[in-house]
């Protein structure tokens, strides 16, 4: 840093380093650290992050980084400490996977050395927006750009609050620390470790800044059902009048795309919590996928990408600092994350009302599934407890058809009590507050072989426009031969014809063969479910009959 920047910090009492005796550090055991930094302004953030070489400003402002060899998260990395009385709660199994008292105690002694005489940034703010469920939460790192992610996503402190803050729950994140692999109970050298007895989180071997957000998001996830709120993987946004709708979808079905929408009020983009009261984002920014991004298409996440938001592995000209959001060298799994006001037409309080309409989007690339199907309270569960989306062929080494995936909830890797404790808030919701759900089809309209076209986004915003506004609430329906689900006969804008799966199919046996072959799939997964639900939710799933 230069003496010049060096002066401007140290004008900011906010801004300047102070001794690591404060804040209470010393009671997680972190002693004869360097210089703490705690709540920089975006400003001295990201110039800081400059000149400490951990990034760069590319043309429209955003702080450029590079997360190194992990360009997304590792959900297999993830383990929660074994121990009481949380060991009784956890959902024990892939998902969540056991690492010893004694693992963890070496790890974070192992942690705790590194980190001395290392300056280190302090993030003190909230995970939720609702008063009664934020949690105070803590965010400590190493790099200047980490810091500035979780002031740009985190909920903000005022001045009063950070004045006040009393942290609940710590993250320390060091990337760039090591671990030893099996010797020490992980698989790789990259870890999340979660700690719900200490109240304390690891994140290390990774700089990918996304393992920071889902560890809080897993401890919300972990901590609300307690409270009987439901955590949600999902987007939100509001009406003129108020009515809101939740979207819930995996990466790369149009969660973040469809909620940022110029007609309604965005809510967030990922993550949020359905009380007695309503809902409310965790959040204070969003996390929006890059790929192929547009002004055309998306003028409001292309709007927001500006000075104070950062830039994860995207392609730059270094010449003129101009963005190619096309290109994929690094990774396809582009990321920019920014504050959610940044979005001009936004909910400043992160809260809204019971939702009317909740989406399930999943890009089907079996190319069976309609663009819209109206779902019952138990296909909505159903279909919440299976979290269908699909790979197209070729566009990963050794995907030569389309494969299913199946994320429970929405959110398999950030669950932490059995996914029927979600599913059974998800009901209890529905039903209480009459909202209806629907299943939208983002992915392919045709035959699989014939290279068929991915639903248009028009085509899916008018679906979802008219959902929201009425109109096809009571509208004529058709109901699907394999899977069961009521599709509208019409809808405004949109062709009759294209509504029904079947038409943009050569072949209707073709089609139902297809059917058949994913309702296998969906059934073959939802066995592991069939002993805690009920038999209307089993027999509300799809058919492949013989």
């Amino acid at each position: 840093m230069t003496k010049a920047a060096q002066g401007r910090v140290s004008k900011t009492s906010a801004a300047s380093p102070v001794s690591n005796n404060l804040y209470g550090l010393k009671k997680i055991g972190l002693r004869n650290l360097g210089k703490v930094y705690r709540n920089l302004s975006v400003p001295t953030l990201t110039e800081m992050a400059v000149s400490r070489g951990e990034g760069y400003l590319a043309r429209n402002g955003a702080l450029v980084v590079d997360t190194g060899k992990y360009t997304g998260r590792s959900p297999k990395d993830k383990f929660t400490v074994d121990q009481n009385p949380s060991t009784k709660d956890i959902w024990w199994g892939p998902i969540n996977q056991k690492i010893s008292v004694e693992n963890w105690d070496h790890i974070f002694e192992k942690v705790k050395s590194y980190l001395q005489y290392k300056d280190v940034f302090i993030f003190d703010g909230f995970v939720g927006r609702d008063p009664r469920y934020k949690l105070p939460v803590r965010v400590i790192s190493e790099q200047a750009w980490h810091s500035l992610f979780c002031q740009t996503l985190l909920v903000r402190p005022t001045a009063e609050e950070l004045k006040n803050h009393k942290t609940q729950f710590t993250v320390i994140d060091v990337g760039r620390f090591h671990g030893s692999g099996a010797a020490e109970g992980l698989r790789k050298e990259n870890f999340t470790l979660v700690n719900f007895e200490k109240q304390l989180v690891l994140v290390g071997g990774s700089e990918y800044a996304g393992e920071m957000k889902k560890s809080a998001f897993f401890l919300m996830n972990y901590l609300l059902p307690q409270k009987n709120v439901f955590p949600m993987h999902c987007s939100a946004n509001a009406g003129a009048k108020g009515d809101t709708s939740l979207f819930f979808g995996l990466s790369g079905t149009g969660k973040t795309t469809l909620s940022a929408d110029s007609r309604r009020r965005l809510i967030g983009d990922d993550e949020h919590g359905w009380s007695d009261k309503g809902i409310f984002n965790f959040e204070g920014g969003c996390y929006a996928k890059t790929v192929d991004l547009s002004r055309e298409k998306e003028p409001e996440i292309w709007d927001a990408i500006r000075f104070g938001s950062v830039l994860e592995n995207v392609y730059v000209d270094h010449a003129t600092r101009e963005i190619d959001y096309t290109d994929i060298r690094y990774t396809e799994n582009t990321r920019a994350t920014y504050p959610v006001d940044y979005i001009d037409n936004c909910v400043i309080s992160g809260m809204g009302n019971h939702p009317k309409n909740v989406f399930f989007l999943t890009f089907d690339a079996f190319g069976v599934l309609p663009p819209i199907s109206k779902l019952s309270p138990e296909q909505a569960m159903y279909h919440f407890l299976s979290g269908y989306t699909a790979k197209v062929a070729g566009t990963e080494a050794g995907i030569d058809e389309p494969e299913a995936t199946f994320s429970t909830c929405f959110g398999a890797p950030f669950l932490a009590w059995h996914p029927n404790r979600y599913a059974e808030l998800l009901r209890e919701k529905i039903k209480k507050h009459k909202s209806q759900v629907w299943l939208i089809n983002t992915g392919l309209n045709g035959d699989p072989a014939s290279n068929p076209d991915r639903v248009s986004l028009s085509h899916t915003r008018a679906l979802l426009t008219a959902a929201m506004e009425g109109k096809l609430a009571k509208a004529s329906t058709i109901k699907d031969p394999v899977f069961g689900l009521q599709i509208p006969k019409s809808c405004p804008g949109i062709p009759a014809k294209s509504l029904l799966p079947w038409n943009a199919w050569r072949s209707r046996k073709k089609y139902v063969q297809k059917s058949r072959e994913l309702a296998a799939l969906f059934q073959d997964h939802f066995k592991q479910f069939e002993e805690r639900v009920s038999e209307e939710v089993v027999a509300a799933g799809p058919n492949p009959g013989k």
